[in-house]
């Protein structure tokens, strides 16, 4: 089985349907992007979030470009100090700004409801890919182009959070087709590294699939924008026979 996961929702949007559960008590593996139920990973994912060689986003923007992302973060009250996310990789502060700018009190995300279901049914629970092959990824787009597109982020910030409304709207109506054309065009920026970050994983986990699926039946819950596309994990596996 597949399903589309979104990392990250309001409490109320996150929710587990019936045939959902139902799914995760036949299935004797639950796959993520990550394996999530292992603690030295997830712990261990703390290193990667700075950049290599002690740099520092500070090196990587002018005066004036760091001291609006200093007001910004001073405004929007993040529990993380300005000094320790100045170390951290410029996407990865993107992704802190985008979960922040959701307008509500408690947030959950997909594969955690998936889990903690999981859990109670004593399923056992596998990744993918590791957390150091994701932090790779982050490591082979120039930090200074993820700078630049921190600070555009920041300064077209209310445009940004219109685009997640209306990912989530079409997450909840689960339009697969949509979200992909909106996954596409939401950081016109990162276009040149759609493969890096999607197409490649996407051929990469296909490729790892079959192995599992030979185990028994198995759940694979992974970012609802792998899925869909000519280039999503639906299409790869058809063309696969599937």
């Amino acid at each position: 089985y597949l399903f589309g996961t979104m990392h990250i929702l309001c409490a109320e949007d996150a929710r587990l349907s019936a045939p959902l559960k139902s799914i995760i008590q036949k299935s004797r593996k639950v796959y993520f992007e990550i394996d999530m139920d292992d603690m030295n990973e997830m712990l261990g994912a703390m290193k990667y979030l700075r950049m290599n060689d002690g740099i520092k986003i500070s090196d990587l923007l002018s005066k004036e470009e760091y001291t609006r992302l200093e007001e910004y973060f001073k405004k929007s009250k993040t529990p993380i100090p300005i000094g320790m996310i100045n170390r951290f990789k410029p996407f990865l502060v993107s992704g802190l700004i985008s979960e922040q700018s959701m307008k509500c009190k408690q947030k959950n995300g997909m594969e955690e409801l998936i889990m903690k279901e999981a859990s109670l049914r004593d399923k056992q629970i596998f990744g993918l890919e590791t957390v150091q092959f994701q932090a790779s990824l982050f490591d082979s787009i120039p930090y200074e182009k993820q700078a630049k597109e921190l600070i555009n982020y920041i300064d077209s910030i209310d445009s940004y959070e219109q685009s997640t409304r209306e990912m989530v709207e079409v997450y909840r109506k689960q339009n697969l087709d949509q979200l992909d054309s909106l996954v596409r065009k939401s950081d016109p920026g990162m276009n040149q590294y759609m493969d890096l970050l999607l197409y490649g994983r996407n051929r990469r986990w296909v490729r790892q699939m079959p192995t599992a699926m030979r185990e028994g039946t198995i759940l694979f819950a992974v970012g609802a924008g792998h899925l869909a596309g000519d280039q999503g994990v639906i299409s790869l596996l058809r063309k696969e026979g599937y």
